[in-house]
């Protein structure tokens, strides 16, 4: 029996999805440090919100939303195509603590009451998670439920993403060895995360498909994914390339997920390009990606409606609307 939500969860759910299908096909481009790192290092502030402006505006008019932030997003979140949804995120890039021990902090100053009043649709908040951490995942649980109980106050749906990473500093995670664990580690993250209050789990695939091409294997890992997550879940794509990308969408949209929220799988090569190269890029190869992408969402993904029902009208509904 799907869960009703109240009317401003459910309608920014709606208006971060396509009009077809109640599934998600959303452009992340929230990065601060990795894209500082990206761009020249004598790049300026205003460069860097010029140019992220220019990607978003260009892919905004397909994506059903776009994930930005408040530091170098707001000059892209007023240019963006008012077709779409404006999810934006709450926490500080990077983490605090050491490699195996990562700890998640909020921007200063900067709360779901501001994004609300900014006009977006959703709350983004990335945590580094391992189950295995013992303390840690328990006070990172507690961040997760207080933060979806502020958005939630200002009636606002929360999408989390947690990211994976090894506990033991001498395993890599992009090591075969911590990719034998990694199923594992995600499958049980959207177990133990899905009744943290989030509204939808932005999740990594759960192979790393450099040392596992078993798409069999793939889609196996990717339904145990969803039959562990009770709230909608959504494919990002850490990174990888398109053509990397293209086949983890697919398998992860058969099996149940209900969308992708991804960033440079798509976008990436555009970042270092001159103005017009950059925007001769976008309006072919990136808007090719994203219609191939959103073209997959549409057929195969699972509706988040399966999840969430809309709230019951009366005539007095407003009166204990808080």
């Amino acid at each position: 029996m799907p869960i009703q939500l109240t009317p401003g969860r459910y309608r920014g759910l709606k208006s971060t999805s396509l009009a077809e299908g109640d599934v998600f096909g959303i452009i992340a481009f929230d990065q601060r440090g990795s894209y500082r790192s990206m761009m020249p290092a004598n790049a300026s502030y205003e460069t860097l919100a010029q140019v992220k402006g220019e990607i978003i505006s260009a892919l905004s008019k397909a994506a059903s939303a776009i994930l930005t932030d408040p530091t170098y997003g707001l000059n892209a979140a007023m240019r963006m195509s008012p077709k779409a949804g404006l999810l934006l995120a709450l926490e500080k890039s990077g983490y605090s603590g050491d490699s195996s021990y990562r700890k998640t902090e909020l921007i200063s100053s900067w709360t779901p009451e501001k994004i609300r009043k900014a006009g977006a649709s959703a709350v983004k908040l990335m945590v580094y998670y391992h189950p295995g951490s013992g303390a840690l995942a328990d006070e990172l649980e507690q961040l997760i439920r207080r933060v979806a109980a502020d958005c939630h106050e200002w009636d606002l749906p929360l999408f989390l993403e947690p990211m994976s990473y090894s506990l033991d500093p001498a395993i890599s995670k992009d090591s075969e060895e911590f990719a034998a664990a990694r199923p594992e580690v995600v499958i049980e993250t959207a177990r133990r995360l899905a009744g943290s209050g989030a509204d939808v789990l932005k999740m990594e695939f759960p192979h790393d498909i450099k040392f596992n091409q078993d798409r069999e294997a793939w889609r196996q890992a990717c339904a145990e994914l969803s039959e562990a997550s009770t709230v909608p879940w959504v494919l990002l794509s850490a990174g990888v390339d398109f053509d990397q990308f293209k086949p983890q969408a697919q398998v992860a949209c058969e099996s149940g997920a209900s969308g992708f929220l991804a960033g440079r799988a798509i976008w990436k090569e555009a970042a270092a390009m001159s103005k017009t190269d950059r925007a001769a890029f976008l309006e072919t190869v990136a808007q090719d990606r994203l219609r191939r992408l959103l073209d997959i969402a549409a057929a195969s993904a699972r509706p988040w409606t399966d999840f969430y029902s809309a709230p019951q009208s009366s005539e007095t509904w407003y009166e204990t609307y808080a």
